[in-house]
């Protein structure tokens, strides 16, 4: 699945400190907690607390976030449709470790144990 470029360019310029919000609401609307969100997101990107909360005050775009990160070889089992496009279909490199993020958010919040989320 291929993305345009523009929309490629403000995906990759978002500051990842913009959407960790609307993550944290939507996984505490379902009765998940921050902590479990921290768990997901450091499993996919190997960052400690310190360097997750280090990317978050400095407001980090998502290229660079991902760039940093030292992603879960176990990433690539993370599949499944995510805004209507399979995440295992995506080209981009950096687009699709943007989708893998949000497919473990959404999985997060409906309820899934934390044990399947990472794919352990």
């Amino acid at each position: 699945m291929a993305t345009n470029d523009a929309t490629l360019r403000r995906i990759y310029r978002t500051p990842f400190a913009s959407v960790y919000p609307l993550y944290v609401t939507k996984v505490e609307k379902r009765g998940r907690t921050t902590a479990e969100l921290h768990q997901v997101i450091t499993w996919l990107t190997g960052f400690t607390e310190t360097e997750l909360a280090k990317h978050l005050v400095a407001e980090t775009p998502f290229e660079d976030f991902f760039d940093d990160a030292r992603v879960n070889p176990h990433a690539s089992l993370i599949t499944g449709v995510i805004c209507g496009v399979r995440v295992e279909d995506i080209e981009e490199p950096v687009m699709q470790k943007v989708r893998y993020l949000d497919k473990l958010v959404d999985e997060l919040a409906r309820g899934k144990s934390i044990d399947r989320i990472l794919r352990s």
